[in-house]
């Protein structure tokens, strides 16, 4: 059975079967530990999205996902699945998070997709570097989408992302996105 809303750590959680939803996921280090206190006190989902991206795109922690082997890494454990548990819609990897949205399968859990992603490639990233602990955040945000129209603005946000952040000038620019997949580049 789906949970729809639950808590698990600080924020909210929906799971409601096969509900479109974007999600960010950010590495341990990617933020600091005063900032949960915030996210928790924010009214709605929307002032939470927006403070959390606003701190994690001003660069805290260790980038693990700057290195382009991490990002592939990342990037095939999102679409390992991709039509199995989820259709993955869109994606980027950020040097220190990860934005996706996916329409969840009835029967599959976001929970227990997000577990696999995390499980995987944390084993995997650690194992490259020689070390043990954490490198995700031990929880994630998620949002899901009401329309159409939230739809579209969402995919545009995501790919856009490294653009919004600096990193590059135009989204096709960035290696690790489904701007690339989406527009048969």
């Amino acid at each position: 059975m789906h949970k729809l809303w639950h808590r698990r750590g600080y924020l909210p959680h929906f799971d409601g079967g096969s509900t479109t939803q974007t999600i960010i996921l950010r590495l341990a280090d990617s933020l600091p530990k005063n900032i949960h206190a915030q996210l928790a006190k924010a009214d709605d989902a929307s002032s939470r999205h927006k403070y959390l991206d606003s701190m994690i795109d001003r660069g805290h922690g260790s980038y693990l996902l700057k290195d382009p082997l991490n990002a592939e890494l990342v990037q095939d454990a999102l679409s390992f699945f991709d039509g199995q548990r989820y259709r993955l819609i869109a994606w980027v990897i950020m040097p220190n998070h990860v934005h996706a949205m996916i329409e969840q399968m009835e029967g599959h859990r976001l929970g227990e997709i997000i577990h696999s992603w995390k499980r995987f490639t944390a084993n995997r990233i650690n194992g490259r570097r020689g070390v043990t602990g954490a490198v995700w955040a031990e929880d994630y945000f998620d949002r899901y989408i009401r329309d159409a129209d939230h739809y579209e603005r969402m995919v545009a946000y995501i790919e856009n992302n490294p653009v919004k952040a600096g990193l590059v000038g135009k989204p096709e620019d960035w290696a690790f996105s489904s701007f690339l997949v989406r527009s048969g580049r």
